[in-house]
């Protein structure tokens, strides 16, 4: 699933709370800790942010005080004394050293969004609260600094549709295949060992060569998957931990896709942002009524089907049309709703004259989809989500899921049921994926309209995590809430929390 689009981090507002005991945590995973002496001991090099004359990012880190390290872990935990790799990460120190509350990871999902370059986002967004935590940004494993797993695709598969018939499958199925055969001639001997499992065991390798008894966590989307994995291995190092916009976690990697209500729930915001749009004819033109913004929908889908349309220099078909939108309809925002409609009106006129120039925006999201541009984050992302948990590799039987979605959901069904590099993935995981089960305390945070992690998988998440209170955003579409939406009750809950370690004293729904 994508990173929160809008970066607005405000400024936290603090409160106090009463908390929760922990309940004993099964799974443990500690018992290779003398194995690992070696990591958890070793010596962090802290150092320049800035890795070459032209790494900008490198350089606004240094301008904002932070510093940066790459921790050597193991690229396969069984084995610990063979091949090692390294996880890079960056830290703003905590400023008030009074009340010191250790290091706290934050994660912006992805699975492998990058998250050095965020730290003085994070820093500022978490405000006073924040000033009490080492903040540290970690790359997981093979994404952004860390060592690298690049496939050089020429092109991605997420999010990719198959599209309206079984001519546009075929081309998903035969892309699938390619993009995995890549990775299998450049990175196959790593790839089994890319799993969040392992990402979650880093990070406490990361915990202890800090000194840190325990390991506090922001985590976003996937990245909630990761801090629960985290909870369940390491139950008596887990600190504050906060799993915003949650998965299920009984359905790791692209096991989650499927979900016939994420097609629903994605309908019924795409016909939400169609009533908007009939309202404003006057300014965007796709239709009077509801129905005929659909309906306009519609015929772009169709027309794409039938014959590529010229958007600038890229070719869009109908696998690509229904990941643009599903996109733009992530957060209810006026900002999403106006350039959906703006990509909307582009696609009409490339349909009805054989071509048009996109918006910026739209250029963007085409050169990641139509390029080879996000080749090493989408490789390593893929990676993760196939390593996590195994996958059919019957072709037909993704076929028959499709033609099953697709009659209750024309447009997205076939989004969310499409075969996937994982089909043909040359290593199956290297381990099965691990019962989440446990008592350790833990904020979960959802957004009751989200279309990407729906309310029911963060009730998921709720349940499995027995020792967790529940936060919920009501009325609002947003994928990433705490310091992403602006709420003040959102806020002053996770705040409280990271604050005092205190959790609610029960679950909690906060007003639009």
């Amino acid at each position: 699933m994508n990173q929160p689009r809008r970066l607005t981090l405000l400024v936290a507002v603090l409160a106090t709370t009463a908390g929760l005991a922990a309940v004993p945590a099964v799974h443990a995973d500690t018992t290779h800790d003398a194995k690992l002496a070696p990591y958890h001991h070793q010596h962090i090099d802290w150092k320049s942010c800035q890795r070459s004359a032209d790494d900008t990012d490198g350089h606004a880190l240094n301008e904002a005080g932070v510093q940066c390290a790459d921790i050597r872990v193991p690229l396969d935990y069984n084995r610990p004394g063979r091949r090692t790799i390294t996880v890079a990460i960056a830290r703003s120190k905590a400023t008030d050293t009074a009340h010191y509350a250790g290091p706290l990871i934050f994660n912006l999902g992805g699975p492998a969004n990058p998250a050095l370059d965020s730290v003085p986002l994070a820093r500022q967004g978490l405000g006073a609260t924040g000033a009490k935590f080492d903040i540290i940004g970690m790359d997981i494993r093979f994404s952004g600094r860390s060592t690298p797993i690049d496939c050089d695709w020429p092109a991605n598969w997420l999010p990719r549709s198959a599209g309206t018939d079984r001519d546009s499958f075929n081309r998903m199925v035969t892309q699938s295949s390619d993009l995995a055969s890549r990775c299998a001639r450049t990175n196959a001997d790593v790839l089994p060992y890319a799993s969040t499992a392992n990402a979650a065991r880093d990070m406490d390798v990361i915990r202890a060569a800090l000194g840190a008894p325990k390991l506090s966590f922001l985590g976003y989307s996937q990245g909630s998957y990761l801090g629960a994995q985290y909870m369940q291995r390491f139950p008596k190092r887990a600190g504050r931990m906060v799993l915003d916009s949650a998965v299920d976690p009984d359905r790791p990697g692209v096991t989650s896709f499927p979900d016939r209500t994420v097609f629903a729930r994605r309908g019924a915001a795409l016909r939400e942002w169609a009533e908007l749009a009939a309202a404003h004819d006057d300014r965007f033109h796709l239709g009077t009524t509801t129905g005929q913004v659909l309906s306009t929908v519609n015929r772009v889908y169709r027309a794409a089907a039938r014959t590529r349309l010229r958007v600038g220099q890229y070719l869009v078909d109908d696998t690509i049309i229904p990941g643009v939108i599903a996109n733009l309809l992530v957060d209810d925002t006026e900002e999403s709703a106006v350039e959906l409609a703006a990509t909307v009106r582009v696609l009409v006129e490339a349909a009805d004259t054989g071509s048009a120039e996109p918006t910026e925006a739209l250029a963007s999201t085409l050169a990641g989809q139509l390029t080879g541009r996000d080749s090493a984050q989408r490789s390593a992302a893929t990676a993760v989500q196939c390593a996590d948990a195994p996958v059919s590799r019957d072709v037909e039987a993704y076929w028959r899921d499709i033609e099953a979605g697709r009659a209750a959901a024309p447009l997205f069904g076939p989004l969310g049921s499409n075969i996937t590099p994982c089909a043909f993935w040359p290593n199956p995981p290297g381990e099965g994926p691990i019962w989440i089960r446990n008592g350790v305390p833990a904020l979960v945070v959802q957004a009751a309209g989200d279309v990407n992690a729906i309310l029911e998988m963060g009730q998921a998440m709720h349940r499995a995590l027995n020792g967790s209170r529940m936060i919920t955003l009501d009325g609002v579409r947003d994928h990433g809430v705490y310091l992403f939406r602006g709420s003040g009750c959102v806020d002053a809950a996770v705040n409280a929390y990271l604050d005092t370690g205190d959790l609610p004293a029960a679950d909690q729904t906060c007003p639009e």
